[in-house]
């Protein structure tokens, strides 16, 4: 497999389904870890970051679940095929934009992107759809079982496994949901939510993680603390309380709208709908809002004329790298908004019933 053939696909953490994938887009596993005897990769020199990158391919490859994956070297990639990489959400955009030696070893299925060289020296990930956490750990231990058993993780009798970041000392352990909260928005209580949130030490952040706005109505909630707790006690609290907290509340913010507010709500969905199906230019960011109100709508039973399928493969589809990746051609920004738009008309007729 390659990076080709994934641009027809929808990534597994993106499709349809999932507990409490109304709300719920996906729950990600990440541990941080960084091999015993090598410096963090901001004092290591090329000569060492090659030999890090050298060392885990290797024990990546020489495990089962490794024969199962594709490497990606992203020093070498095309700024396309990077930025590609981030919009599916397989590398961090730190990961992207860095420098030397690194890659990113990518499952079948792309539940799975162990990176290489990012900010530690290894970065186990593991996706799925909805809030589906304890398949994700299941997983990511497995995965850092097997690595332990043919290299050593750099780790300290009292403060666990060291990470290049402080906030990252411990577990290593970052639990990561991308929530869908257009109710909680449309209804002015999004603010509200998020102090509550960060109040509980919780990180906020947008579609693409560490630095970026919330796109769309997509917010990544993540723990903050991996020091001093542990991995069931962070997993427990986002699988029990954290998340179902927030989903109550952004299905409680639907009830309203559905009641106290149809024809408000309705213009909403509608509207986005038949900007959707006629525009000529669009940018991906007005793209991802009306897409961001049409899958609610669709999810509410305003709309049962689209699929939720079509959308979901919108919402990648039509993010830049995406649609330069389909077209197999660079595309300047007006041209781009131009294609995206027609697109997006395309895939919104075949997704009616009737075209089926």
């Amino acid at each position: 497999m390659n990076l080709d053939q994934l641009v027809h696909e929808c990534g597994e953490w993106l499709k349809a389904g999932g507990p409490m994938s109304d709300v719920v887009i996906s729950s990600r596993v990440r541990l941080a870890r960084n091999l015993a005897g090598h410096r963090f990769l901001s004092k290591a020199s090329p000569e060492e970051r090659a030999e890090i990158e050298r060392t885990l391919f290797d024990a990546i490859r020489s495990l089962e679940f490794g024969k199962n994956t594709f490497y990606v070297d992203v020093e070498q990639s095309d700024p396309i095929d990077r930025q590609f990489l981030v919009e599916r959400h397989l590398i961090s955009r730190q990961h992207a934009e860095g420098e030397g030696c690194r890659g990113v070893a990518i499952s079948t299925g792309e539940t799975m992107a162990l990176m290489i060289n990012e900010e530690d020296h290894l970065r186990i990930q593991v996706l799925r759809r909805g809030l589906n956490l304890d398949d994700a750990w299941n997983q990511t231990t497995e995965v850092d079982a097997a690595l332990e058993g043919v290299v050593e993780f750099a780790w300290h009798r009292q403060y666990g496994y060291l990470t290049a970041c402080p906030t990252n000392v411990g577990t290593g352990l970052r639990v990561s949901v991308m929530l869908h909260l257009p109710a909680l928005k449309l209804t002015n209580e999004i603010e509200k939510v998020l102090r509550a949130a960060k109040d509980m030490r919780l990180a906020i952040r947008g579609l693409y993680g560490e630095g970026t706005e919330a796109l769309g109505d997509f917010f990544q909630v993540s723990n903050q603390v991996t020091l001093g707790a542990g991995e069931e006690e962070i997993l427990n609290g986002f699988k029990s309380e954290v998340i179902p907290a927030m989903v109550h509340y952004e299905r409680e913010a639907r009830r309203q709208l559905r009641t106290q507010s149809p024809a408000a709500l309705d213009d909403k969905v509608w509207r986005a709908l038949g900007v959707l199906e006629n525009a000529r230019v669009i940018s991906s960011e007005e793209a991802l809002f009306l897409l961001s109100h049409l899958r609610m709508g669709i999810l509410m039973e305003r709309v049962k004329t689209i699929d939720l399928e079509a959308v979901s493969e919108l919402l990648l589809g039509t993010q830049s790298a995406h649609l330069q990746k389909r077209l197999g051609r660079r595309l300047e920004g007006q041209e781009r908004s131009v294609l995206r738009a027609e697109y997006i008309r395309k895939r919104l007729d075949q997704a009616r019933p009737s075209n089926n």
